[in-house]
């Protein structure tokens, strides 16, 4: 008898779009700044690493985060750091709403992790992840704060998902 594999980790599948954006937008900023540098004859080498750092900022800035998920876990990786925060291990939940909405998910290792909820929409596996972590954590009653916050958000996301399948199919 064949032991199957561990199936991959859910991702972020928008990730690539956005990274390459980014990377887009700085390049294009370098080539700017250096182009405006040359025709006004004060290009020097150390105004030229200037615009490289300066580029490489609004990298660090426009690159989005990269998000994984699997069985009872959530990752967000960052170009300074990594965070990962166990499901199925949960002890509060979050969301603060505004201009830039954002979900706060604790754990009981202490570890915090900020995500943006259009994410998840966006990726149904790594709302399923979540979504199965988070019902362990009920099930071991580690989960004390913010069931409600997530159930809120799971009817928005299945809202979302099954309005899109209706715009795809034609039916609406």
């Amino acid at each position: 008898m064949e032991r199957s594999s561990p199936a991959a980790p859910a991702g972020d599948r928008h990730w690539r779009d956005g990274a390459r954006l980014a990377v887009s937008c700085a390049l294009v900023f370098c080539a700017m700044c250096l182009l405006v540098d040359w025709d006004g004859g004060s290009l020097t080498l150390l105004r030229a690493l200037l615009w490289g750092v300066l580029s490489a900022t609004v990298l660090g800035v426009l690159l989005p985060p990269q998000v994984s998920a699997g069985p009872g876990w959530l990752t967000v990786r960052t170009p300074w750091r990594r965070i990962v925060v166990r499901t199925d291990a949960l002890t509060a939940v979050h969301q603060h709403e505004g201009v830039s909405s954002h979900l706060v998910l604790r754990d009981v290792h202490g570890q915090r992790l900020e995500l943006d909820p259009r994410t998840l929409a966006a990726n149904p596996l790594l709302w399923h992840e979540l979504d199965t972590g988070v019902r362990r954590s009920l099930e071991r009653g580690t989960l004390r704060h913010g069931g409600d916050v997530l159930e809120r958000l799971g009817h928005r996301i299945d809202d979302e998902t099954g309005h899109a399948v209706f715009r795809a199919s034609g039916l609406s």
